[in-house]
């Protein structure tokens, strides 16, 4: 068994908690990627401890933490998957292996870990459709099977504190109810059913007062609500719980509340590439914002005597546990309200402070260096050369057709910087966020300034403008895209500068590979893509059957039929001029590598010289996530030197 160096720990992803608030476990990975999984001390008293175990999980593992630190793993390939049982400084012990399409686990309350009482719960489903439910001991017995469920069965919030009682959400007729599932007889009554074609799910419960949060569609849009489960008041959907274009979520309730007393929760609010905390008391008519420093929140946690534990990450502090005292924020000074201000690119910052993009009035974040009293992270990496991780800022630019937030790095003067990046995202359906990501991390260390860019299509901004793409891939998005790619390179031209360069990854590689070839020439110096796919079409003909449907769900396999033409990278590949680097792992699962030899093979056709024109690089034994997996650290290097130099070898 290997163990990692703890401190060098760049990326963290999946954390979950033992039910006792005493540990907590993720995967994490260093610099080259190699994804191993961490455990967690969380002192009552004192900075979370975090400790490696493994050195060789995969990004679709998943992990349970145990009370007593160690950690439950289930290894997934394919319809396979191995449980196994990890702890610092011991071999790992094999529990079980399954064979279905889908398993998932769910921790059980408590602290028991010895003997044969069980740790977690095994949900598996195949494609009758069934869920079978297993109890899992951490003794090395087999999984003791206690259900075979008809239908499709997700969620998981204990009801009790024994660990008898779970609700689930079953999917029926393409609706969601919440049941029961009474794990010690193996039957399910229904929970939460507000109306016949409603969707309804059960996301927090308090056990001890019977305070339960929910999400439901019942009211005419999805909202969150409160009941006490059990009694016979109806469910309330207050207002202050209802932000269009914002999500919450639900991330813990205050511990050690009475029968009887006001419950108290925090939730997380999500809008944008950013995050905010808020904290509600049932009853209450408006949120009270908690003031937390600007990034990226986890969205699950435990709240404890300690603290409220919570994952986070900030461009410039790689993801770690944070740690907050929810009354100490609760008494900070107010933090001043503002809002965004969509900069047009004339007036974008050229060797002036850029203006900042304020959060809602309702979510104020601090912007400067100092955390706030009440706040505490640990375990975030510094760089291992004694220097400092370059910072970002969020930006709102403006686009043909509204505001485009854009994550940006290079400071106050990004925009007159001598090697400016256009970075765009992959998905479709994600977004850059205002958390640690190496690889613009290493591009702004190489001295490359980055616009990360969330054109339409991106999700955190509400439904419409994620839809704004469906059954238009290359179109809404593109037109952002080429808006700001005029604008900056129009900028940049009249200080003399080069035009900016493009990067982009999968979705976003595709984009950017459009982009390039309908961008007027000159106005892109160079252009790098990782696992780009060259149409919906060409993705939907070579593509697995997992990515088949995702592409048809997401409108990729329509064509768009407009002036500017195909939106297919190959019968627009005479039009890329600017020097062009294409990396993809040659195991690629989801965007397969043929994409790119084909690319590489009409590039070679139209008489560009590889080695000269362009670059084909195949990682080999990498995925679709090159960028993240063992050897990352030299894609990182390859893409960065390539965008500020522009050689192709």
């Amino acid at each position: 068994m290997s163990t990692q160096t703890v401190h060098l720990a760049l990326r963290r992803l999946s954390f979950t908690f033992a039910g006792d608030g005493s540990h907590a476990a993720c995967l994490a990975a260093g610099a080259d990627g190699g994804w191993y999984a961490e455990s967690w001390r969380l002192p009552a008293d004192g900075p979370a401890v975090p400790t490696a175990l493994s050195s060789e999980e995969g990004l679709r593992a998943q992990l349970l933490a145990l009370p007593d630190g160690r950690v439950l793993v289930c290894r997934h390939d394919g319809d396979r998957h191995a449980l196994v049982l990890l702890a610092a400084g011991e071999p790992e012990v094999p529990l079980a292996a399954l064979r279905l399409p889908g398993l998932r686990m769910l921790a059980v309350p408590g602290g028991a870990t010895a003997g044969g009482a069980p740790v977690a719960v095994l949900l598996g489903t195949d494609t009758r459709p069934v869920t079978t439910v297993w109890l899992l001991a951490a003794d090395g017995s087999a999984p003791r099977e206690v259900a075979q469920l008809p239908g499709l069965h997700g969620g998981g919030v204990w009801l009790d504190a024994a660990g008898r009682l779970l609700a689930l959400d079953r999917v029926v007729g393409g609706m969601v109810k919440t049941v029961v599932l009474d794990l010690e007889l193996g039957t399910t009554t229904t929970l939460l059913e507000l109306g016949e074609s409603s969707n309804d799910r059960l996301v927090l419960f308090d056990p001890t007062t019977g305070f339960g949060m929910l999400r439901s569609d019942a009211p005419g849009v999805d909202r969150l609500g409160w009941a006490l489960i059990g009694g016979g008041e109806p469910v309330r959907f207050p207002d202050c719980l209802h932000q269009p274009g914002r999500l919450l979520r639900p991330v813990a309730a205050a511990p050690g509340a009475e029968p009887g007393a006001e419950p108290q929760v925090v939730l997380q609010v999500d809008h944008g590439a950013a995050s905010a905390l808020v904290l509600w008391r049932a009853g209450e008519k408006q949120v009270r914002p908690l003031p937390v420093p600007p990034g990226r929140l986890g969205a699950v946690g435990h709240w404890s005597a300690a603290g409220l534990r919570m994952p986070y990450s900030a461009p410039d502090r790689p993801a770690a546990l944070a740690t907050l005292d929810v009354a100490a924020l609760l008494a900070a000074e107010p933090l001043p309200a503002g809002a965004p201000v969509a900069l047009p690119l004339p007036l974008a910052p050229l060797n002036s402070p850029p203006p900042q993009a304020s959060p809602p009035p309702q979510f104020p974040q601090r912007t400067g260096p100092a955390s706030p009293v009440g706040w505490r992270l640990d375990g975030s990496a510094e760089p291992g050369d004694g220097g400092r991780w370059r910072s970002a800022q969020c930006l709102e630019l403006a686009g043909p057709a509204g505001p485009v937030e854009a994550v940006v790095y290079g400071g106050e003067s990004w925009l007159s910087a001598p090697h400016l990046v256009l970075a765009l995202h992959g998905g479709p359906a994600d977004a850059w966020r205002l958390e640690f990501d190496p690889a613009l991390q290493r591009m702004a260390a190489d001295g490359l300034a980055v616009l990360a860019p969330n054109q339409r299509g991106s999700t955190g901004y509400g439904p419409e403008f994620a839809m704004a793409i469906r059954g238009a891939w290359g179109g809404p998005d593109l037109e952002d895209v080429l808006a700001l790619l005029e604008g900056v390179a129009g900028q940049r031209a009249a200080l003399g500068l080069e035009p900016p360069a493009l990067f982009g990854v999968s979705y976003g590689a595709f984009l950017a590979l459009l982009a390039a070839a309908h961008a007027p020439v000159g106005s892109v110096a160079r252009c790098a893509v990782v696992a780009p796919f060259l149409s919906g079409g060409r993705l939907l003909a070579e593509a697995a059957a997992p990515v088949r449907a995702l592409t048809t769900r997401l409108g990729g396999d329509r064509e768009i039929d407009d002036a500017r033409g195909p939106r297919d990278v190959l019968r627009m590949a005479h039009r890329l001029h600017a020097p062009l680097l294409v990396v993809h792992g040659d195991r690629d699962e989801v965007v397969p590598v043929g994409q790119s030899r084909s690319l590489r093979h009409e590039l070679l056709r139209l008489g560009r010289v590889e080695g000269v024109d362009f670059r084909y690089v195949e990682a080999a034994g990498a995925g679709h996530e090159v960028l993240a997996e063992e050897g990352a650290a030299a894609v990182h290097e390859l893409l960065a030197g390539f965008l500020r130099t522009g050689r192709p070898t």
